[in-house]
């Protein structure tokens, strides 16, 4: 690279370079908020103690698309107080401002307008995070340049071709062509290039006599297949070119031996990852440029947050990190501490020599393991420090793969132990549901019988108030239940009815209360099972015993077989009862269906067999 004597004249340029101030950043966090704002003012302070000729931003002075109105005050504050003043303007422009500025209310430099007094121009391209959208196309670069405190260029009017039309400077006998591109989406402006639908006009006259400058803010590393801009699809007339979008600092123009020009990339002047090309020095660029020569003097940022990084390989240590040691994670955890306390001690000893620094630092300790069959990610989980755990793949042994599979396998034989036992708990509870279904049957049989008899002995003439008492005990809610089946007297159920409301003796008769057999009430479901399981497997048959009220209704005559037959009964009653025959069974509370040979616990209502 060719070098220039660094001399004040009337021929040098003297540019101020900067990227990615990201003004805003963290602004909400009580230690961090202020960060940008103070680095911001470092910068605009550098070029005004270094009388510049104007001060070049390579895009993302904001770092959200709408900063909010402290980031804005910030912003304009600082710009009044370093960009404003009766220092005269020592370049001039000779291209046409009208299309450099088309998108502007005010297409001309702002140290040309006679409303405002400007000592340190500001060109700015803008970036990702704050370009511009909605309907008109606005971004907040656009206030800068309405309240003309800075001058906004290198905006795209069309998304199918692009012309980039550069701002020709100049200052005695150097003349720079500026040209500018703001963020587009990498996909896009890679097909674009290789479409041949970017153009990068020059000047018709003296075009070798043109320092020409270049900047940009896009994916410069390859993130993907179209996911970055290649260095070989700029223009090789090019002299310099600065790359915003770009974190680390790399303000060292390095040379593109294929396309013959220099590349530049300043870095942010804000930590806002946590990732290694943040932990190098923040820097700013001093660029003289004296015809087509040019020196670029680094400066480095004093009020920049100090960002450390440090990876550890467990590896390296094998005292420290044995896998037979039961207190491995302690050991670790311990040596993590101590080098974390290390990096604190360097971060406040070079703090010392720069009070303008901020007190507290950014560390990251990182931890990798080579070769290991051992995870330390326990020593990650505990909280009670934070770091990133990496594996280098190319390193990795077989162990850990075979200790993983174990894992698996061991997981599926717990999840298969747990299904079967489940399966055991659900077989369980469909035995003791039919084991009490088949009770509810015999039941339900004797009862049948019993009514035979009631109804035998009711029909020689005898009156239901001279049963004996141990007759009496039989009747219940499984002979009323029955009420409604086929083959009952209409005659009958309606001498009930007036029998129920004749006399108050039978009232008093039908309020006594009897301790029968257990009769369930209705056939028991899987839920019923599985709690009965949980209770008192048992004497499960307990739980379903109920007080049976004697209501003292009339004794109807059920046609049903001896044992074999299974007859499923609810509990619905039926206050008014028809004289229809047994058609309307349903209607009244009996269910009739087939009955299979085995219980079925997910069916919502029991079935019976009719004989």
């Amino acid at each position: 690279m060719s070098t220039v004597n660094s001399q004040d004249d009337e021929d040098t340029f003297k540019i101020l370079i900067a990227t990615d101030i990201h003004l805003g950043y963290m602004e909400k966090d009580p230690v961090r908020g202020n960060d940008t704002f103070v680095t911001f003012n470092e910068i605009l302070d550098n070029a005004q103690k270094n009388e510049v000729d104007f001060v070049l931003l390579g895009g993302d002075l904001f770092h959200d698309n709408k900063p909010s109105r402290k980031t804005i005050h910030a912003c304009l504050q600082s710009l009044r107080k370093y960009c404003m003043g009766d220092r005269p303007i020592q370049f001039e422009i000779l291209s046409d401002q009208a299309v450099n500025f088309y998108n502007s209310m005010f297409p001309w430099v702002n140290y040309q307008d006679e409303n405002l007094n400007i000592s340190i121009p500001v060109f700015s391209i803008h970036g990702n995070h704050d370009d511009p959208t909605g309907a008109d196309a606005l971004c907040a670069l656009d206030i800068l340049s309405c309240a003309g405190l800075l001058n906004h260029f290198g905006r795209s009017a069309s998304v199918e071709k692009i012309d980039i039309s550069p701002i020709l400077l100049r200052k005695g006998r150097t003349k720079i062509a500026l040209y500018g591109l703001g963020a587009i989406p990498d996909e896009r402006l890679y097909r674009m290039f290789v479409n041949k639908q970017v153009t990068m006009l020059r000047p018709k006259e003296d075009e070798d006599s043109w320092f020409n400058l270049f900047v940009i803010h896009q994916n410069r590393s390859k993130h993907g297949a179209t996911n970055y801009i290649p260095e070989q699809f700029l223009d090789d007339f090019i002299n310099l070119v600065v790359w915003g979008h770009e974190h680390e600092c790399k303000i060292a123009p390095c040379k593109n031996e294929q396309q013959c020009f220099y590349v530049s990339q300043p870095g942010s002047s804000v930590v806002t990852s946590l990732s290694p090309g943040e932990a190098v020095k923040k820097h700013i660029g001093l660029l003289h440029v004296r015809g087509k020569k040019m020196k670029m003097q680094k400066i480095a940022l004093e009020t920049v947050r100090t960002f450390y990084m440090e990876d550890i390989v467990l590896a390296d240590h094998p005292d420290l990190f044995n896998p037979d040691n039961p207190k491995v994670t302690q050991a670790i955890q311990a040596f993590c501490m101590e080098k974390v306390e290390m990096m604190l001690d360097n971060a406040e000893r070079e703090r010392l020599g720069n009070p303008r620094q901020p007190g507290k630092p950014l560390i990251r300790l990182r931890i990798m393991q080579v070769a290991l069959n051992h995870s330390v990610s326990i020593v990650l989980a505990r909280g009670t420090w934070t770091g990133w755990l990496t594996q280098k793949t190319s390193y990795t042994s077989s162990g850990i793969v075979n200790r993983k599979r174990k894992m698996v396998r061991k997981f599926r034989e717990s999840r298969k132990k747990n299904a079967e036992e489940e399966d055991e708990e659900v077989r369980e509870a469909m035995t003791r549901a039919r084991a009490h279904r088949s009770e509810d049957a015999v039941l339900v049989t004797a009862s049948s019988d019993e009514e035979a008899m009631d109804t035998g002995m009711k029909g020689s003439g005898d009156s239901d108030d001279g049963f004996p008492a141990a007759v009496t005990r039989g009747r219940g809610r499984a002979r009323g239940r029955a009420r409604g089946a086929r083959g009952q007297n209409p005659t009958a159920r309606g001498s009930s009815q007036r029998r129920r409301g004749s006399s108050g003796r039978e009232s008093a008769t039908s309020s006594r209360t009897y301790k029968p057999v257990s009769v369930p009430a209705k056939n028991m479901s899987i839920m019923d099972a599985f709690k009965s399981l949980k209770t008192d497997p048992l004497n499960s048959s307990k739980s379903y015993s109920e007080d049976i009220i004697d209501d003292d209704s009339d004794v109807e005559v059920v046609s049903s077989a001896a044992s074999s037959s299974k007859v499923n009964l609810r509990l619905s009653f039926t206050p008014s009862l028809g004289k229809r025959g047994s058609q309307s069974q349903t209607s009244r509370g009996v269910d009739f269906e087939s009955d299979e040979d085995e219980f079925d616990p997910f069916q919502s209502t029991a079935t019976s067999r009719r004989k």
